[in-house]
């Protein structure tokens, strides 16, 4: 896997990782919006198949948790949801993995329990700082429509599910697991600020996998904050948004080389 450092001057070097074989890792696989769990199956038994222990929660009101869902249910409960699987689990070295809404809650967890943690992957995800919400992170036109969509499809719980389209999605088999799986995303996460005490990630090495064929425009934000410094590193991957769906091998590949 080639990966760059970032340089803002555009002189970036170049690093090369390899998979460590010989110790086995352990891997929580953090989904986005609308997702679940579910959307990581491929990817967890690709890593499982190397001898690497995998957790892929699904959050607090989403796919079979859908029925926990409360008007409560915000940033907070999600990044909870996270704590509770490196804490009751008693992880440590882990590897953490957050695709697009995801990263919201990889943030809070290394702000809570870096101790536990070892590495975090972006994936495609969106990075707040402190004090800064989801719909503040997003294009304004994104955020007008998906308010919208939730007064007039449950008067701002959710947020209904968007075509498998919208996520690059264009595999027919691809796309009915997404009409099958997804289901509405707590309204309140988009609104809720992060809330940390220092950077996003802290110290921890952090690494952006950008997927860009195609580009998931509404993340653009995140990724020029990514972009702009020194302490992550920058990657790519050639499928559209929903990684883990489309291209689950290459994405193993990619995270194999952090164990």
């Amino acid at each position: 896997m080639s990966v760059q450092a970032n340089d803002p001057a555009g002189a970036a070097a170049t690093r090369t990782a390899t998979p460590r074989a010989a110790a086995a890792g352990t891997y929580v696989l953090v989904h986005g919006a609308w997702h679940g769990g579910w959307c990581w199956d491929a990817v967890a038994q690709i890593l499982r198949s190397h001898g690497h222990r995998v957790f892929a929660p699904t959050l607090t009101g989403l796919g079979e948790r859908a029925h926990l869902l409360t008007p409560q249910t915000g940033l907070q409960t999600f990044i909870q949801d996270v704590l509770d699987v490196l804490e009751h689990e008693d992880l440590s070295n882990a590897i953490l993995v957050g695709h697009s809404f995801g990263g919201l809650s990889l943030i809070g967890a290394a702000d809570r329990a870096a101790q536990r943690i070892r590495q975090l992957v972006f994936l495609d995800a969106m990075v707040l700082s402190n004090g800064e919400s989801a719909f503040s992170g997003l294009p304004a036109e994104v955020v007008a429509k998906r308010t919208r969509l939730a007064m007039e499809t449950s008067n701002g719980l959710t947020v209904p599910v968007p075509s498998a389209r919208a996520f690059g999605v264009f595999d027919p088999e691809q796309a009915a697991l997404i009409e099958r799986y997804c289901t509405p995303h707590p309204f309140r996460t988009f609104t809720d600020p992060m809330l940390i005490e220092g950077p996003p990630g802290g110290a921890l090495p952090k690494v952006y996998i950008q997927c860009v064929d195609p580009v998931y425009a509404p993340l653009q934000g995140s990724r020029d904050f990514v972009r702009a410094r020194k302490d992550w590193v920058w990657d790519e991957i050639a499928t559209g948004h929903d990684a883990m769906l489309s291209a689950p091998a290459a994405l193993a590949e990619k995270l194999l080389a952090f164990a």
